[in-house]
C-alpha cells in the first residue's frame, strides 16, 4: 500500500490543509495519507487552540488515514529539530513520500539548495556564528549566512517560513539518504503571516486572530474551514469554555517565575546567557502575556524562541531533557492518536518491520519522553475548568481515536 507523508500542525484544520491532503494524494498516487502532528504545544511556541485529539477527528474526517503525535522534545524546537523528529519518525512508519506545503512550490529548488549548501557549509558556518556573536538573532544570523553563500535568491526564498521549514525537511532526509521521495505544494491564495480572512483559503493565523477577535465562530470564518473543523472548534468551546490561547496562561506563567529560584530557571531548556534575570525582571512590570513579551524581547531574543522558553517554562522542560535527542539520530517511539480503517491495514502490514515501537497511551515506562509528554499536557489542560480537565486529560491513556 504506497503511503505519503505530511507534517502538520492543524491549528486549526482549514480549507488550505485539506487541498494540501488532496494534492498529496492525488500527486503521489498514495492510497494511505500518514500525518505527524504537534501535539499540545507547537513549533512557534504557542499553546494549540484545541487539543490534540479534536485536531486528530478533523484530520480523520478530511481524507488522512495515520495521525502520529509529534513528540513534545521535537515539536517546539527550531526548524532543524523539529524537521529531525518529524522526518525520522515518517521514516520509522514507512511512508513511500513527504509532501510539505512551501510558497516556492517546486521540490526542483529545495534539492539544487541543498546541494549548493553542503557544498558550501563552511562558509555558512562561519558567517552564521560571526552574526550571532554580534548579537543578532538566529533566523537572522542564518538569513545572513544563506546570504553570503547566494542562497536567498528568487528561486528559493528562505525568509518565508514554510520554504525554510521545507527546506530542514530536505536537508534531513537527504543528509541521512532516507529512502523518502520529496515534493511540495505551493501555498495557494493566502500567506503564513496573513492576518485578514480574504477567501475560503485562509491562514491559520488570520483565522485564529478572528476567532480571539469575534470570541465566536463569524460566517467569514466558517468559510475558511471543513465543516467538520467547525463542528471540533465548536465542540471544544462548549465543552471548556474556551479556546487556547498565551494570555489564558499568562496568571500561571508570571506566578511560575516569580516563585521559581534563579537558579532553577536557569535549567530550563533555552534558557542561556542570563536570560532568565531579564525574564524576572520583566514579570513584576508585566500585566499580560503581550505585555511581557514586549518587555523582554530584543534583538537577539525573537517573540518566537521566548515563546518556545516559556513553553518550556511551564512544562518544567530542563536542558538535560532534551539533550537525548540530539544523540539519537532517530526517534525512540511512535504514538498513534488517530486511525481510519485504511490505516489500520497499512499500519497492521508495516509494524513488523519497524525498529521502534507503536504506542498510543501515555506509558512513561516505555520512553522517558513520554515523561515530558505528560508534562505538556498537564500544563496544557491546567486553564480549563475541573471537569473539562480531568475528563481531556484522560485521552491522554485510551487508545487510538477510530474513524469509521
Amino acid at each position: 500500500m504506497k503511503s505519503c507523508g505530511l507534517i502538520v500542525e492543524y491549528n486549526p484544520f482549514h480549507n488550505g490543509h485539506d487541498y494540501h491532503v488532496q494534492m498529496a494524494k492525488k500527486h503521489t498516487n498514495a492510497e494511505c495519507a500518514i500525518a505527524v502532528m504537534s501535539g499540545s504545544f507547537l513549533q512557534r511556541g504557542e499553546p494549540a487552540i484545541v487539543d490534540k485529539f479534536h485536531r486528530t477527528k478533523a484530520a480523520l474526517a478530511s481524507g488522512i488515514d495515520v495521525v502520529i503525535e509529534l513528540p513534545y522534545a521535537y515539536a517546539v524546537q527550531s526548524s532543524e529539530l523539529f524537521a529531525k523528529g518529524a522526518v525520522q519518525t515518517l521514516y520509522q512508519i514507512g511512508v513511500d513520500s513527504i509532501c510539505f506545503g512551501s510558497e516556492q512550490g517546486n521540490i526542483h529548488y529545495f534539492q539544487s539548495a541543498y546541494k549548493h549548501f553542503k557544498n558550501n557549509q563552511v562558509n555558512f558556518k562561519q558567517e552564521q556564528h560571526h552574526y550571532l556573536n554580534k548579537g543578532y538573532a538566529f533566523p537572522e544570523a542564518s538569513r545572513k549566512g544563506y546570504d553570503k553563500i547566494g542562497l536567498t535568491d528568487a528561486k528559493l526564498d528562505l525568509t518565508k517560513p514554510n520554504n525554510i521549514l521545507g527546506f530542514s525537511y530536505v536537508k534531513e532526509v537527504m543528509d541521512h539518504v532516507l529512502p523518502i521521495h520529496l515534493l511540495t505544494i505551493k501555498r495557494t491564495k493566502s500567506d503564513y503571516h496573513d492576518d485578514t480572512i480574504n477567501s475560503s483559503i485562509a491562514s491559520a493565523t488570520s483565522i485564529r486572530r478572528n476567532l480571539f477577535k469575534q470570541n465566536s465562530m463569524t460566517s467569514h470564518v466558517k468559510q475558511s474551514l471543513p465543516e467538520v473543523s467547525v463542528q471540533q472548534l465548536e465542540n471544544y468551546k462548549s465543552f471548556t469554555t474556551m479556546w487556547h490561547s498565551w494570555e489564558a496562561y499568562f496568571p500561571l506563567l508570571h506566578y511560575r517565575v516569580m516563585t521559581m529560584p534563579t537558579e532553577e530557571m536557569k535549567q530550563i531548556h533555552g534558557m542561556n546567557e542570563g536570560l532568565e534575570h531579564r525574564i524576572k525582571r520583566t514579570a513584576k512590570q508585566a500585566s499580560s502575556f503581550r505585555e511581557w513579551m514586549n518587555l523582554v524581547k530584543t534583538k537577539r531574543y525573537t517573540w518566537t524562541r521566548l515563546q518556545r522558553i516559556f513553553v518550556h517554562l511551564l512544562t518544567n522542560t530542563k536542558q538535560t531533557d532534551i539533550e537525548q535527542i540530539h544523540q539519537n539520530a532517530s526517534v525512540s517511539y511512535v504514538r498513534l492518536l488517530g486511525i481510519t480503517k485504511t490505516g489500520q491495514a497499512y499500519l497492521n502490514k508495516r509494524k513488523k518491520e519497524m525498529d521502534v515501537p507503536i504506542t498510543s497511551g501515555l506509558k512513561r515506562e516505555l520512553n522517558p519522553l513520554l515523561s515530558a509528554e505528560e508534562r505538556a499536557s498537564l500544563a496544557y489542560y491546567s486553564i480549563l475548568p475541573p471537569l473539562a480537565r480531568k475528563q481531556l486529560f484522560k485521552q491522554e491513556f485510551m487508545p487510538p481515536i477510530r474513524q469509521q
